[in-house]
């Protein structure tokens, strides 16, 4: 073999691809459980599978699936349908199939067309109590609902009108995951096949912020910043919990020094909330604020420790120190995310914080919706897109998913005391806490320890970070400012963390 002293001037050797260049990961490869699963469809895809030659692509697969899962939901939910929302304390409850959208059709004055905001509702919620993007879709879909016939006719069509859009909402999450990570298009069957998804999709009306927060991760793994901020501000405008992406952007953003790309997103945010809400507050500010006076006064809720605590205290907390605890520690998980940030061996993908910040919300809030799982869902995929440990999460939330409708069942029935004690729903909490709790914890772990993180071992740097993915770091602090050296001569090439090992020479192909 010529030596590289003897070979023309003009000639080099190709460049190796770079990881956006090279073929998708295949996670009936990588992963154990995948390749387990995927026994039932005919086992791994085989080395000499020609792959991109049917019209059976990744998005559409995914998109599918998530649609025939977001069926079986619907059909769960076929007992309360034709009765339990109807008749009868409790049997919404032991069936499982409870959903907020029938019950407040009337309740909320769609049945008799009030307008949201301005018309004010008889009985204890004199407005409606969702921003202002929700109750929007929640008129349309009572545009959509027939004005005749029995009230129970009128629920059931408006259940059907908001299920339809809300399927509209998941086919538009499964999308946008499943092409957030170019080179993982099969991720999104982690959100498509997730059983919570399916089974609280269609209680409340938390898919419209969801599908707004997917398509705003998109637009930002495609470099496009403004777009990003628009969609997340319009996110806002349906649920608050989206506005604390800003925050792990943030530190991101400072320690690649793009700070050009972040005032864009902050701004694209800021307009688009108020194009949304700046009419309604002008007009019928009491109605548009009954969203934030109501989440401020409303008291320790379901699913939260805090219930834990206020149900086996002879002195419970207050609703105010509650609230001003909570903002506290959702702060201090901030600031440990930022610490964690600036001070880790290599700058921590944006889906990651995103997940963690998110996570943080949920864990410390003084409620806990069974639906609020819809909200981690896809950013848990982004962040950690491992079939077990996304599934032990998923069966935690399962358990916590059945755990709030039996106990709702016990404390309905009377004295017959149908279902889960106070003390079994207390275990119910703990195991929805614990579940998250260990998704955190295997994320942060992934951070501290790059080589760990299933994305970057597959040779990428941050496919979801857009401008972040492959910039240079420009402030840092601790150990990531002070990269290790070996303390012997070492003259063997060191493996940058992320990037694939090449096989031995004898293993490579021609």
């Amino acid at each position: 073999m010529p030596s590289a002293e003897m070979m023309p001037a003009g000639v080099h050797e190709p460049e190796p691809a770079r990881p956006s260049d090279a073929e998708p990961v295949r996670p009936t490869r990588d992963d154990e459980v995948a390749a387990a699963g995927s026994e039932l469809i005919g086992g791994p895809i085989g080395r000499r599978a020609l792959l991109g030659t049917t019209w059976w692509t990744p998005v559409r697969v995914v998109a599918l699936v998530a649609i025939g899962m977001f069926a079986l939901g619907l059909v769960q939910k076929a007992p309360c349908y034709q009765s339990a929302w109807f008749f009868g304390a409790s049997s919404q409850y032991t069936h499982a199939c409870y959903s907020d959208i029938p019950h407040l059709y009337q309740g909320r004055g769609f049945a008799d067309g009030l307008v949201p905001y301005f018309d004010k509702l008889p009985g204890d919620m004199d407005y409606l109590e969702y921003p202002v993007l929700t109750g929007v879709f929640m008129e349309v879909a009572a545009w959509l609902t027939p004005g005749s016939g029995s009230i129970q006719h009128q629920e059931q069509w408006y259940w059907f009108a908001n299920a339809g859009m809300l399927m509209v909402c998941t086919a538009v999450i499964a999308v946008c995951v499943t092409r957030t990570q170019r080179r993982r298009p099969w991720d999104g069957l982690l959100v498509a096949l997730a059983p919570a998804f399916a089974l609280t999709a269609t209680i409340n009306w938390d898919l419209l912020a969801v599908a707004l927060t997917a398509a705003a991760m998109l637009m930002w793994s495609r470099g496009r910043a403004l777009a990003f901020g628009v969609l997340l501000g319009l996110a806002t405008a349906a649920k608050l919990y989206p506005v604390v992406l800003l925050g792990p952007l943030l530190v991101l953003c400072w320690r690649a020094g793009r700070w050009r790309e972040y005032f864009q997103a902050v701004g694209g945010a800021v307009v688009a909330w108020l194009v949304v809400n700046l009419p309604v507050m002008l007009f019928a500010f009491q109605g548009w604020s009954k969203f934030y006076s109501f989440s401020h006064d409303r008291g320790i809720d379901f699913g939260s420790f805090w219930l834990i605590w206020a149900q086996n205290s002879s002195n419970p907390p207050t609703t105010d120190f509650v609230n001003t605890a909570a903002t506290v520690l959702v702060v201090l998980c901030f600031l440990g995310i930022a610490a964690l940030t600036f001070t880790a061996p290599r700058r921590p993908r944006f889906a990651q914080l995103a997940f963690l910040m998110v996570a943080a919300f949920i864990l410390t809030n003084k409620v806990y919706s069974p639906q609020y799982v819809l909200w981690l869902v896809p950013l848990a995929v982004l962040a950690r897109p491992k079939w077990r440990d996304f599934l032990i999460w998923q069966a935690c939330e399962v358990a916590y998913f059945l755990g709030i409708w039996m106990y709702l069942a016990y404390t309905t029935s009377g004295d017959a005391h149908k279902g889960l004690p106070t003390q079994g729903y207390h275990w119910a909490i703990a195991i929805h806490l614990l579940g998250t709790l260990y998704l955190c914890a295997v994320v942060v772990r992934d951070i501290l320890m790059p080589e760990r993180d299933v994305v970057r071992r597959a040779g990428d740097d941050d496919p979801s970070g857009g401008v972040l993915d492959g910039a240079e770091d420009v402030f840092v602090l601790g150990p990531a400012a002070r990269p290790a050296r070996h303390a012997a001569p070492f003259e063997a090439p060191q493996v940058a963390w992320g990037r694939p090992e090449q096989p031995p020479h004898e293993d490579r192909s021609l």
